[in-house]
This record gives C-alpha cells, sequence and structure tokens, in this order.
C-alpha cells in the first residue's frame, strides 16, 4: 500500500458517528476514506468468545491486541493510567464499528431542558444550539438506526414524526413494575432501542438473546457496520488496521495531514482538504494532545485549553431485591422498560438527574447472577432436587434497577497523556483524573431511596444497594461545542475554533450530559454536521476552490 494517500474528506474512527459521516458524504458522491485503528469483526466468532470466557463483561466477546487496545472493566487500569482520585470505570471498544458492537441498544432523545442547565438551574453550561435545533436530526437518526418505540407515549421530547417500528414488547417483569407502579408518581415507559421488531434493512428481527451486551448473535441490534458497509458500497475508502498517531498543521493553521502506523509499525499519510475526528471522547483527545508540536505547544486544536476536559459519565446506582412472585428475567433484550419522568425539575438546582432502567437481567449486572446464585446455594451446603429448587425459585424472582446519574462538567475531570506509559506506537496512553462530586453523590443517594420506595410497591425483599457507583459506558465531553472560542473547542456545526478543516464528531463535543444514553444524540449530532459539511464542500467546489 502506498505510504502517502490524498483525499477529499478523511474519517478518522468508524464507530457510530464516523460510519455516518462517511456514508452521508459518500452517497453524495464526496471522495471519503475511513480511516480505522481495530479490525473488523467476525460475529459467529464473537459469540463463541464470550461463550467460552470465563469473565464475562462487556469487552469479553472481543479479543484485545497490543495494536488497537481498549480498556476492560474488570481491568480498569490496564489502559487507562488512573489518577484518582475516582476511578473511571467506563470503556469503549477499538474495533471496526466501535463500541456499537457492545452497546445496550437504547435510543432515547435528551430533554429539551438539557441543553440549557445553566439557565435553568445555574448548573453547568447551556449547548450553542437547542433541542429545537436538533429534533429533526433525532428522527433521522430513528430512520438510520431503525428505532423500536412507542411514539404515543411521553418520554419527555416532542416528536415530529412516529418511530419506524413499532417498539420492542415489554417482558413480563415488566408488566409487574407496570402493575405495581400503578396510580404512583413512577410511569413505566416502553424504551426506546435500535432493535428491529420487524425485518428492516435487511436485518431479522429481535429473537430475544439475553446478549445485547456485549454481541447480538443476529444484528437486530444495530451496530455501526450497517452504515460502513452502505458507505463503502456508496464508494468510501476503507482503511481497517491503522491508527492516526498525528494530526499535522500547515503555516495556515489547516491540518494539512494525518499520519498513521498500520498493524506490522510500517506508517503512511493521508493529505486531505477536511479532517473529522470520530475516534470517542477518550482517543479524540487522546490524539489532538498527542499531535503537540513546536508551532502547537499545547496540542492540535487546543488554545483555549478545553481539549481533554470536561469528561463525563452517567455515574450509575445499581440496586436489587427479591420479588415476591416469579418476574422470570434473563429473557429478551437486557431492558425494555425504564422509567423516564423523574429525569427533570427544579431539584436539579441541587442533585443530579437521574433516568431509571429496568432490568430484564435479574441480578447479573450487580452479582453475576444467575450462576453467582447457583455457586451461593452449591457453597451453602445444597445439592441435588434440593440445590435446583432453590436456584429455580430465586432466580426466578431476581429484579434490577439501575438508575444513571446526570454529570456536570468539571475541568478537573480530564483526559491528558502519561508519557511514562507508550503504546506499541510509541503514543502516550490516557490519563484519567476524574471525581464524582456532592451533586451526583446527592442524586445517587436520592436514587437509592427511589428504588426503595418501588421495591416496596413491587412487596420485593432482601433490598441491596451497591454501595459504589458504577460506570454506565457513556463517555461524554473532553472536545466540547460552544460559541466562545475560549471556552470550547469546537463551534455549534462542530467546527474546531482553531482550524477551520478540522471537525469533531461524537460524544467528545456534548456540553453537557443529560440523562440520556448518548447514542442517538451522537447519531443526530453526526447527521447534523455531515449535512453542514455536504453544503459547504458542494459550495467550494463549485467555486473551484
Amino acid at each position: 500500500m502506498k505510504d502517502t494517500i490524498s483525499v477529499e474528506v478523511v474519517v478518522v474512527g468508524a464507530g457510530i458517528s464516523g460510519a455516518l459521516m462517511a456514508y452521508q458524504l459518500a452517497k453524495s458522491g464526496i471522495q471519503v476514506l475511513l480511516l480505522e485503528a481495530g479490525q473488523s469483526i467476525d460475529r459467529a466468532q464473537a459469540v463463541n468468545t464470550f461463550q467460552n470466557a470465563v469473565i464475562k463483561v462487556p469487552e469479553s466477546a472481543y479479543m484485545q491486541t497490543e495494536q488497537a487496545m481498549f480498556p476492560r472493566t474488570d481491568q480498569p487500569n490496564q489502559w487507562y493510567v488512573q489518577a484518582g482520585p475516582d476511578v473511571f470505570k467506563s470503556t469503549y471498544l477499538k474495533v471496526l464499528g466501535g463500541t456499537t458492537w457492545h452497546w445496550l441498544g437504547t435510543a432515547i432523545r435528551l430533554i429539551p431542558s438539557d441543553f440549557k442547565t445553566q439557565t435553568l438551574f445555574g448548573r453547568g453550561v447551556d449547548w450553542p444550539i437547542t433541542y429545537s435545533d436538533l429534533e429533526p436530526y433525532y428522527t433521522q437518526a430513528e430512520y438510520e438506526l431503525g428505532v423500536s418505540g412507542q411514539s404515543a407515549q411521553d418520554q419527555g421530547s416532542a416528536r415530529s414524526q412516529s418511530y419506524p417500528m413499532p417498539a420492542v414488547g415489554q417482558s413480563f417483569c415488566d408488566q409487574k413494575f407496570v402493575n405495581a407502579l400503578t396510580n404512583t408518581r413512577y410511569h413505566v415507559t416502553a424504551t426506546p432501542q435500535a432493535r428491529n421488531t420487524v425485518v428492516r434493512d435487511g436485518r431479522p428481527p429481535c429473537c430475544g438473546s439475553g446478549s445485547c451486551i456485549p454481541v447480538c448473535p443476529i444484528q437486530a441490534k444495530y451496530d455501526a457496520t450497517v452504515h460502513i458497509n452502505k458507505a463503502v458500497a456508496a464508494g468510501a475508502t476503507l482503511l481497517t488496521k491503522a491508527t492516526a498517531v498525528q494530526l499535522i498543521v500547515d503555516n495556515n493553521q489547516n491540518i494539512e495531514a494525518v499520519r498513521f502506523k498500520r498493524w506490522d509499525n510500517t506508517q503512511g499519510l493521508i493529505k486531505a482538504k477536511q479532517v473529522i475526528l470520530a475516534c470517542h471522547a477518550i482517543e479524540t483527545p487522546r490524539l489532538l494532545l498527542a499531535s503537540r508540536s513546536t508551532q502547537q505547544p499545547n496540542g492540535v486544536a487546543n488554545r483555549s485549553d478545553q481539549v481533554g476536559r470536561n469528561l463525563m459519565d452517567h455515574p450509575a446506582q445499581l440496586s436489587w431485591a427479591l420479588s415476591h412472585e416469579p418476574v422470570y428475567p434473563y429473557r429478551g433484550p437486557l431492558s425494555t422498560s425504564g422509567i423516564e419522568n423523574v429525569r427533570d425539575g427544579m431539584f436539579r438546582k441541587d442533585r443530579a438527574a437521574f433516568r431509571i432502567e429496568i432490568g430484564n437481567d435479574g441480578w447479573g449486572w450487580p452479582t453475576g447472577g444467575p450462576i453467582s446464585t447457583a455457586q451461593d446455594f452449591a457453597l451453602s451446603g445444597l445439592s441435588g432436587d434440593a440445590l435446583d429448587q432453590a436456584i429455580a425459585d430465586q432466580t426466578s424472582r431476581h429484579i434490577r434497577l439501575a438508575s444513571l446519574m446526570e454529570q456536570l462538567p468539571d475541568p478537573e475531570n480530564r483526559v491528558s497523556l502519561d508519557p511514562a506509559a507508550l503504546d506499541m506506537y510509541g503514543i502516550p496512553r490516557p490519563k484519567l483524573h476524574y471525581r464524582v462530586d456532592e451533586y451526583v453523590q446527592k442524586g445517587l443517594q436520592a436514587a437509592q431511596l427511589t428504588h426503595s420506595e418501588i421495591f416496596n410497591h413491587l412487596q420485593a425483599t432482601k433490598v441491596q444497594h451497591k454501595r459504589a457507583f458504577q460506570g454506565a459506558g457513556h463517555i461524554m465531553g473532553t472536545a466540547r461545542m460552544g460559541n466562545d472560542e475560549k471556552t470550547s473547542v469546537v463551534d455549534r456545526n462542530l467546527v474546531s475554533h482553531d482550524h477551520k478543516n478540522l471537525m469533531i464528531i461524537g460524544s467528545s463535543v456534548f456540553p453537557t450530559g443529560g440523562t440520556a444514553n448518548p447514542t442517538l444524540t451522537i447519531a443526530a449530532l453526526s447527521l447534523r454536521a455531515s449535512e453542514f459539511l455536504i453544503q459547504k464542500l458542494k459550495k467550494r467546489n463549485a467555486l473551484g476552490a
């Protein structure tokens, strides 16, 4: 392969944001190259790898390689350099298709107030766009990904169109929550999901395998390879097993080229008129900071000193209990319902908001059930029929709630580089400074009280609350959008304040995180940015620039 490639647009990162951008550009006739550090995944092999894994965490279906390392939930210090005071617990994948391989599939929107938390609550910062600005792109994203939902149910965000598919059926367990919470302040609704309920876009409907995390065995759940394949079919070039290691800036402050290294450590150069970073909220600032030079002493796109700052997640409060009657968990998608009507209110001046996810996975997340349940009974001395009966009785009554907390942007929560810890390409590993503040801690405490109240309505027993927060896998911030170039990295169109031919897409641009799982917002922002860029490039090409 030649060492220098010239192209109109290069997209660095083939997760959901990069895949959508590449597809939109390619189908508009724009020459685009999609660069991905990881390798393609064989779905059947991933399923088999997960089944055979002794430790079953979200990453256990995917083999780590030295050439494309990513963090593991059970080894928080293996890839991240943790600088404390709290451990950052969320992860991502570095494979073709990105973290959409092991995401849950939840596809909900931010609510309007999430875009103006400073104005309404005196907390965080306002986005440079409003919910109304993004709503048409939310709708487009739902049709691109294929979202199933109940259009008539109020999720807190006004809609201009219905969902493209009917909702995934609420589980037997969900119905127990619905019945128990009728006439209370908690409204259980079907969770919108990027999961087929009918044959659509060449993919089958969900068959209820119960392994959405870490892999859907039949691709009923959307993953970014859907749009990677569409982009390639539309004319995009795909280059995998190639890690971007440096952005080269010319004298006019444009990104002149992207230097990359292949898995065999040979290197190449991509010269492009337009560069788009879609490397996730950890790898994007890592690349920008690693590209520092005499000309760019703070790194690329970092005159504001905001690159890497304001790292956010949705710290989760886990609670679990035993229902007084069987609910039959461990079947179907891992969550099909939630409680969304507690996500907003003036209480956000004082403590974090949260959305409540009702689990179909029993005690799988908090304790490793049902395997851990069987082990506990066996160690207690039970065997034979008595062991079988005890397992059947208890596991049929496992219930679980998770509340996902709003976390405010904090400039001290950040991604930086550790020059003493290098990857195989000589690039420093990400160093994370992370703290869960009092605002979140108050939210976690409120969630425990809420969970106890809900469990009481179900007449549940043996209620337990996880003492430490959990990571939600929702990594946000680190290259935020804003109108003020002194306090943000990109503008409202996701164009770098410092380099006009550089755009950044993905969850790194979120000014705040709200409580919604971020994937649908990532997709909507990418589609909005695609529309802006296509118009810009067509205008430039028409002028012969």
